[in-house]
């Protein structure tokens, strides 16, 4: 790796940082929630809108080629009529198209990409390694992840923003110059801001981030990837994608008393775990569909993450259109209500009637209660009428610390608003908090709505600290004062997404409770675990009281506020005269060195550089919160690498140990074994690489040497950022196998050089010898495709775009020269 500095002729300013760290009134501008005005400030809705034209057109030529009695889900449509080439996709390894799910590859043209800061910095270093002068879709940049909680947005901001400047510097210049919009630190969630802003009903988008597919809350099929499938879309590469399963989700009734749209997805979790839905798209209908708001299915679809789902969306509903209209999406809402509601041929936003899923689950809204997730693994679910007991049984603290309210998955006005019914119905009952409470917004524009309706000054009266809109505790950024000793048991209750162990605050003894955002401020109330409010009361001095259910406000009666000016996005035109810089000597950002390719043998000479017990997530191999700050700089966050990992032969955790017996953390044994030119692999258990998007669980096992990770299984987007980054996964074709490997053993392949040179074609055995001289034979599986074996071949798949790409400008020049 080494740190270059790109230059170009001196460019119009940036805006300065400063402009953030104002404090100044958000805008009253009024309009009713159905106004499809546009906002005071310029958007190109143009860019925002679907190809509505060209993607009926694709999918009368998938009907051709399917045939017309074919009949299709919604997520087929949507897919299929995004396919670069239908017949070459939808025919090949597909027994002539009618075994298409499971089987296909699916070459895609996304319509939109969307990046949050922590994973743009390394999706545009090796997009520039693509020399394009702009790219080739509409792409957004979200500055969410780098915001730390603690005492507030006008204390938190203004540090986060000038801590973190050298980056956000390098993310506006390098939006300006390529075209890409700069949603700036402050202005939101990333997956907020895309639903009030990009989402739309048959939009397909990728987005460097694990919850994407919260825009399937508006009928999207939005897919969470790393940055380097990114930057296929970005340079008009097609992405491929294994043509998911699908599970349908019919939902009943309607939901009533405590129960919330998010609880439909915790009870999800807890049917179908977190491996449950790895290879398929979870696709909602049913009459139950028609009571939701439209960001109650955005919860939905955000979660649908925590169980290894490709994405989530819902079909086109009466609660898109208000939403589209109050979001200055009029144009969008009656373009998409046409198709809606035109011959069911053309209809792309609705499944034909006949489709057939791979499987159903059925929930009757009406028959659910709330539920509450975890500890430590969102698919743990308890309905709230148990859970009592359950705390008794496994002796989890009674006591919480914490409420935590907002994130990307509950932070929309209707979640705030009904939180706000209960704390004022506590107010009124003369009842304070008993533990402390944290309010997220997600958007600017949520905050100052929330603002202008006092919500905001009603938490805060009863004692909340109202956070910067970004991510904040949800991912580990968040500075908690009142945190209990390392190794200390200790529960708090979030309305987040995930619950991994030290995952918020850096203690893996911290118990995290998912649950709603109005139950988890009616137990702030009681600061009791097991209180439930659907049946018991709080005494006060004036007699038990009890909270009623609270309903809250789809959308608000008086439309969005504005929001504050300085939290606007730049225009997504491209500026070739802007400089974009990284500094030589700078920590945070370094320009990548591409990666050596694939041998011309077999890895003959491998060793198992750690054997992972139990769960490893993303945030185990590439742990988040303080790390962040180096997610543009490899060589710096690689010190993280696997850190998080139990050592399956000892129980330690982030301990390792060489050939000679000498201990160490994983990340030195790495680099150790690297300068020695000694390459390596990992052996791990079932859903390797769970969680988040995150690439870097794939790059910096990459840079440090490693060829291979063994595992039982796979889940989805990391086992794709490791073939992008030239990783090779393969799978136990007999998991008991496992058991025969150790730390230190050696490793050689037979098979892998054919499998890779033939596109996917054969099988890898590993020969695996122990340190007495014994050798095993260990069969495995693989999912390879042709073009992902292109990817190993070269180094990486940065490697071949960064080869087309200066093939497609030498040509470009080649072809300029001549017309002289």
């Amino acid at each position: 790796m080494r740190a270059q500095a790109l230059r170009a002729s001196q460019a119009a300013p940036l805006r300065p940082i400063s402009a953030h760290l104002r404090c100044s009134q958000p805008a009253l501008r009024r309009c009713l929630a159905t106004s499809s005005s546009l906002p005071s400030h310029r958007v190109d809705l143009a860019s925002r809108t679907p190809p509505y034209k060209k993607l009926a057109h694709k999918l009368e030529e998938v009907r051709k080629i399917l045939g017309p009695g074919r009949q299709l889900t919604l997520a087929e449509k949507i897919l299929y009529s995004h396919l670069d080439n239908p017949e070459d996709s939808l025919l090949s390894n597909t027994n002539n198209g009618r075994d298409i799910r499971g089987n296909a590859n699916l070459k895609l043209k996304p319509d939109r990409v969307a990046m949050q800061d922590a994973s743009a910095q390394m999706a545009l270093l090796q997009f520039m390694s693509c020399g394009l002068p702009s790219t080739a879709v509409p792409a957004s940049i979200h500055c969410d992840h780098m915001i730390v909680g603690q005492k507030g947005e006008q204390a938190d901001l203004p540090s986060s923003i000038a801590g973190n400047k050298e980056v956000f510097d390098f993310l506006e210049s390098a939006a300006k110059k390529y075209g890409i919009e700069f949603w700036p630190p402050g202005a939101g969630i990333i997956h907020q801001t895309v639903l009030e802003n990009y989402s739309a009903p048959g939009l397909m988008m990728l987005g460097t981030d694990s919850h994407t597919p919260n825009a399937g809350g508006l009928g999207a099929i939005a897919i969470g990837v790393g940055g380097a499938d990114a930057v296929d879309a970005l340079v008009d590469a097609p992405w491929e994608l294994k043509a998911p399963k699908i599970l349908g989700v019919e939902l009943i009734g309607e939901l009533s008393g405590w129960a919330s749209p998010k609880d439909i997805i915790l009870y999800l979790a807890g049917q179908l775990t977190v491996r449950g839905g790895t290879g398929y798209i979870i696709e909602y209908y049913g009459p139950g569909v028609q009571s939701l708001s439209c960001t109650g299915m955005a919860t939905c679809c955000n979660m649908g993450a925590e169980v290894g789902a490709t994405t989530s969306l819902f079909p086109f509903s009466p609660a898109h259109v208000p939403y589209l209209q109050a979001t200055h999406r009029g144009p969008i809402a009656e373009a998409a209500s046409k198709i809606a509601s035109g011959p069911m041929a053309q209809n792309l936003l609705r499944a034909d009637p006949e489709a057939a899923y791979d499987k159903v689950i059925r929930i009757d809204l009406s028959r659910l209660e709330p539920h509450i997730n975890g500890p430590f693994t969102p698919d743990l679910s308890t309905p709230i009428s148990k859970f009592k007991d359950i705390v008794e049984e496994k002796g989890w603290p009674k006591a919480f610390g914490a409420g935590l309210i907002g994130s990307c998955t509950n932070s929309s006005y209707q979640d705030m608003t009904r939180a706000e019914e209960v704390v004022k119905q506590a107010s009124a009952a003369g009842l304070k908090p008993k533990a402390d409470f944290f309010i997220t917004p997600g958007s600017e524009q949520i905050r100052a709505t929330l603002d202008r309706d006092q919500t905001l000054s009603t938490f805060s009266a009863a004692g909340g600290t109202v956070l910067s809109n970004a991510c904040g505790p949800c991912i580990g950024m968040w500075d908690r004062k009142d945190a209990p000793p390392k190794g200390e048991a200790n529960a708090i209750f979030t309305s987040y997404n995930r619950n991994f162990p030290g995952r918020n605050d850096g203690n893996r003894a911290t118990m995290n409770f998912l649950a709603s955002p109005e139950l988890i401020t009616a137990m702030v109330y009681s600061g009791s675990t097991t209180f439930n409010p659907a049946t018991d009361s709080i005494d006060t001095p004036n007699g038990p009281f009890k909270f009623t259910p609270p309903k809250g406000s789809d959308l608000p009666s008086a439309g969005f506020a504005e929001g504050r000016p300085e939290f606007f996005a730049t225009p997504g035109v491209p500026d070739p005269t802007v400089e974009v810089v990284v500094d030589p000597r700078s920590t945070r950002l370094a320009l990548l060195e591409p990666f050596a390719p694939f041998p011309n043998s077999e890895l003959n000479s491998l060793r198992v550089l750690y054997k992972v017990k139990g769960q490893c997530t993303t945030d185990t191999i590439s742990a988040a919160g303080p790390w962040l700050k180096y997610k543009g700089h490899l060589p710096n966050i690689s010190e993280n690498t696997l850190i998080g990992a139990v050592n399956a032969q000892t129980g330690e955790v982030n301990v390792a140990y060489d050939v000679d017996g000498t201990k160490s953390g994983i990340p030195e044994l790495a680099k150790r074994w690297k300068e020695k030119g000694q390459e390596w692999l990992v052996v791990a258990e079932h859903n390797y690489g769970e969680g988040s998007a995150r690439e870097h669980a794939a790059l910096q096992p990459r840079y440090l040497g490693g060829r291979i990770i063994l595992a039982k299984s796979f889940a989805r987007i990391h086992e794709t950022n490791l073939k992008k980054q030239g990783i090779v996964p393969l799978t136990f074709a007999n998991e008991a196998d496992y058991d025969l490997f150790e730390a230190c053993d050696e490793v050689a392949t037979r098979g892998l050089l054919d499998v890779l040179r033939s596109g996917g074609k054969g099988e890898v055995d590993l020969v695996l010898k122990k340190k007495s001289g014994e050798e095993e034979v260990i069969k495995t599986k693989h999912t390879l495709s042709e073009d992902q074996c292109g990817f190993i071949l070269a180094g990486s798949a940065l490697n071949l775009l960064a080869r087309k790409g200066k093939e497609g400008l030498e040509e470009i020049t080649r072809q300029s020269e001549l017309s002289l």
